[in-house]
Formats: C-alpha cells, structure tokens, sequence
C-alpha cells in the first residue's frame, strides 16, 4: 500500500513514524503547508517523500487527513473523486451537512471508505450500536487544563455548554471527540456537550453518557495530552494509528 498524509503535525507525525515501520506499507508521501515541517518529518523516515496532494493523489491507495477542518474541504471531495480512500481526523469539519452530503454520495458512487477514527474517547462502538434502536439522550463532558483550550482561569469553569454543532465551531481544534460521538448517535444538534477548563487536571478527560432502549452508557477516559502538542490527546494518535492497522488489517473487530 502506498500511503499520503496531509498535515505534518503532532497527529501526522505519530501517524508517519508509525506507518514507516509497517511492512504493509511501501511508499508514504508527505504533504504539509509549512513545507520545511514535512521535510523535517521525511528526513526521519525511511519510506518517505514531501510531494504536493495534487502530485501524489494519482499514486496512493489511502489518504490520511491530520491538518485541519479547512483541509478536509479543500482535499476531501478531491481524494474520493480520484477513487482513492481517506481517513479524516478533523472529523469536525463534518458539521457541515453540505459537505458531509457530499462526500458520502461520492464515497457511494466511487465505492471508496471514509474511516473516522473514534480518537481521544472511549465507548463510540456502543453508542453507535445502541443508534439502531432509540437513543433518547447523549452528552459528552469533556475537562481540559486551561492552556489546552486557550483558556486562563484560576477556577473550574464551564467554558461552553450546549449542541456539539456549536462546540464544533466554536472549539475546531479542540473537540473532534464531539463530532465522531455525533455522526455515531443522534447528529450534531441532539447531542449535548459541556467543556470545562480546570487548572487542577494535568490530563484531558472525555466522559460519554448516554441512555436508550438499550440501557445506560457511561464512558471514561483520561488521557496524557501529546507531548508534541498539548491541546491534543496522545490516545488520538493511537486511534489514527489503529484505524490505519485497521484498514490494513484481515482481521476486524468491530
């Protein structure tokens, strides 16, 4: 398999290094708009080379998005039209119906996969089995320390309260979490989101709950934040990574 990936970042650099060592995988193209980053990232690789998206496009089997909501406008509809698969990390550029709309007629059409990985939260495969039947609520509460959401207060605070479609635009680099829960339950607008900004938490933590004709659902999660970056959590790294496995993969646990 031949792989690109847009965005050079702490994800896209997780994501990289990882794939440069699978045997699956023989040739990684490397797309980032601070070219001298993807050089930087390349010189540690061994598969690798920078080339454009509109070079390389023509060349991979799969695309991995780790850059930003406007990217997956700007290459996501481009990447299936050239009947190739991606994997998006800025899963919040999906509130946007327009181009969700979009990009799954022409996943339809081309017969090409859009993975969405379940990122820095725990507990999406069971609400995503408890949509079949009737979901009456789902929140997530996410608490953050106050540099990870660009934030400074001296007291936990609630720094946003309502629907993840807002969360989404108020919040684009910070709770991706949201929209994934989203797209697996009850959409953008039914589900509720309550991020906090607490001085005293060294770690990110994501809890889901939820409750329907299936039961009650609750799930927690605290993680490290990535030491590359730390408004991003470390275990959303290893979720890009186990999505590329996944894909790669005969075995799949769903």
């Amino acid at each position: 398999m031949k792989l690109g990936i847009i965005g050079c970042g702490a994800i896209g650099t997780d994501v990289a290094l990882a794939a440069d060592k699978m045997k699956e995988i023989e040739k990684i193209y490397l797309f980032d708009k601070k070219e001298d980053v993807a050089e930087l990232l390349c010189s540690k690789m061994k598969k690798a080379t920078v080339q454009h998206v509109n070079t390389f496009l023509a060349d991979v089997d799969l695309v991995f998005e780790a850059a930003s909501q406007e990217a997956v406008r700007q290459y996501a509809l481009m990447v299936l039209e050239a009947e190739k698969d991606i994997i998006i990390m800025s899963i919040g550029s999906l509130f946007d119906d327009s181009l969700l709309k979009k990009l799954e007629t022409t996943a339809r059409k081309k017969q090409r996969k859009i993975y969405l990985p379940s990122g820095a939260v725990c507990g999406i495969d069971g609400v995503l089995a408890a949509s079949i039947e009737e979901l009456d609520n789902v929140t997530l509460v996410t608490t953050k320390p106050p540099a990870s959401l660009g934030k400074s207060v001296e007291t936990r605070t609630v720094v946003y309260r309502g629907n993840a479609r807002n969360a989404v635009k108020l919040f684009p680099k910070n709770i991706n979490v949201a929209a994934c829960l989203s797209l697996a339950g009850v959409g953008f607008d039914k589900t509720n989101v309550e991020i906090v900004a607490d001085p005293v938490e060294t770690r990110i933590s994501h809890k889901i709950l939820a409750h329907g004709k299936f039961g009650r659902l609750r799930a927690e999660v605290e993680n490290m934040p990535n030491p590359k970056n730390p408004q991003s959590s470390y275990m959303a790294s290893l979720s890009a990574i186990a999505t590329l496995h996944r894909v790669l993969d005969p075995i799949q646990i769903a």
